[in-house]
């Protein structure tokens, strides 16, 4: 059977879309400049609706500009082919349609042997359940992941692609949102950082903005002080938060340093707020995929309404980094990963070895292509690594208990 690629991008962004497309077409171009790529346009979508981008010569010559942007050229969208009532709602199959045979027969008229879905464990498992439909009727696809996810929360992978490049553009906003702390007496500052279930980001992004401030040279004579500047708290959603606690801690920083700085996870307390909010009898929204719509919640905005009564708060700003992160191109090190992610990904494609690529944690961090029946999301960030205990204690937040398990 003559090979063919097909390419597709789905989920959320994040910093990693266009330089691992990049990276896909040279390798294939370097290897086998012979076979046909495509690329399917919105993720599943485009599979779905057979809406795809031919890889031209032209596109061969330039695939390394696409390492200089961030967001996904193809295109992204959050379908998930086991949600059949959304699929219907959105008019990507019809009623009584199955959408894995749908998407199968699609596969197989547009004569596609091997897939390579970039995106978290939801778009590769689901790559996997494609592959396994199309082999039980007879017919061979290799699918060949990449893990895609600012969370940096896919088991058993060590490190996602484009997690270090968002945790360094939150930092770089933090700059820019930080130095409002004296715009106002008594100033608090909430940084919501993305991060539904895992804190990973939030810590890591918290550690690469401070990072920078002991680069700097400060002159707390004219009021450039490094205590001003500094994180006073990290919160993620595996820690227990103590508010009364926190905010007896963080009221003397306010007293003393006359602004308290904050670095949230969006997932954080989610359990308490959303009792909150189903007591008052609103209902929380939830997308395609059954999450909470994080953006309904609002976390950020709650946890700065609880402190900043608690400290006697005169003005109190929130501000996300979500967006302006994971749309970034990739920095050195994600280059350097997705570049070696590539080549495997494309070697173990033409010999016909599926899998998700990445170092596997429970095998000494090989990079290999890992079983898919062994990825799966919701990876915890650990509370009790020496780094992030250092930095928790260098701010003066006492080390954390773990939370329960999330339920949402």
């Amino acid at each position: 059977m003559t090979k063919k690629v097909a390419l597709l991008t789905a989920g959320g962004f994040a910093p990693c879309l266009s330089t691992a497309i990049g990276g896909l077409i040279e390798r294939y171009t370097q290897v086998a400049p012979e076979i046909e790529i495509i690329a399917y346009r919105s993720g599943y979508a485009g599979l779905l609706s057979g809406d795809y981008l031919t890889v031209t010569d032209n596109v061969r010559a330039n695939a390394n500009v696409l390492k200089e942007f961030g967001g996904s050229p193809v295109g992204n969208s959050r379908v998930k082919l086991t949600n059949t009532k959304d699929l219907v709602k959105r008019g990507l199959v019809g009623e009584g349609v199955d959408p894995l045979k749908f998407a199968a027969d699609r596969l197989i008229e547009d004569g596609v042997t091997i897939l390579h879905t970039i995106g978290g464990d939801d778009t590769n498992t689901t790559a996997a359940d494609l592959a396994h439909y199309l082999h039980e009727h007879d017919y061979e696809l290799t699918v060949v992941g990449l893990p895609k996810t600012i969370d940096n929360d896919v088991i058993p992978i060590r490190q996602s692609l484009g997690a270090d490049t968002a945790a360094e553009m939150g930092a770089r906003f933090a700059r820019n949102v930080l130095a409002e702390h004296n715009a106002n007496p008594r100033m608090l500052i909430v940084h919501e950082v993305m991060g539904r279930n895992c804190g990973w980001l939030t810590a890591a992004t918290a550690r690469k903005y401070r990072d920078w401030l002991t680069e700097q040279t400060w002159v707390p004579e004219i009021g450039l002080d490094s205590t001003a500047w500094d994180v006073h708290g990290v919160y993620v959603p595996e820690a227990v938060i103590d508010l009364k606690a926190e905010a007896a801690r963080l009221s003397k920083v306010m007293d003393e340093v006359g602004c308290v700085n904050l670095f949230i996870s969006e997932g954080a307390g989610v359990e308490a707020i959303v009792a909150e909010m189903e007591a008052a009898g609103e209902e929380v929204a939830r997308d395609a995929f059954g999450h909470l719509r994080l953006d309904k919640v609002n976390p950020g905005a709650w946890f700065g309404k609880q402190f900043a009564a608690m400290l006697g708060a005169e003005k109190t700003l929130v501000q996300k980094s979500g967006y302006y992160s994971r749309s970034a191109a990739s920095n050195a090190y994600d280059l350097e990963l997705i570049e070696s992610m590539c080549e495997l990904a494309v070697d173990a494609a033409l010999r016909g070895e599926p899998g998700v690529i990445g170092h596997d944690e429970e095998r000494g961090d090989e990079l290999r292509p890992i079983e898919f029946a062994r990825i799966a999301g919701g990876k915890p960030f650990d509370i009790t690594q020496d780094w992030y205990l250092e930095m928790l204690e260098a701010i003066g937040q006492d080390a954390p208990v773990a939370a329960p398990p999330a339920a949402h």
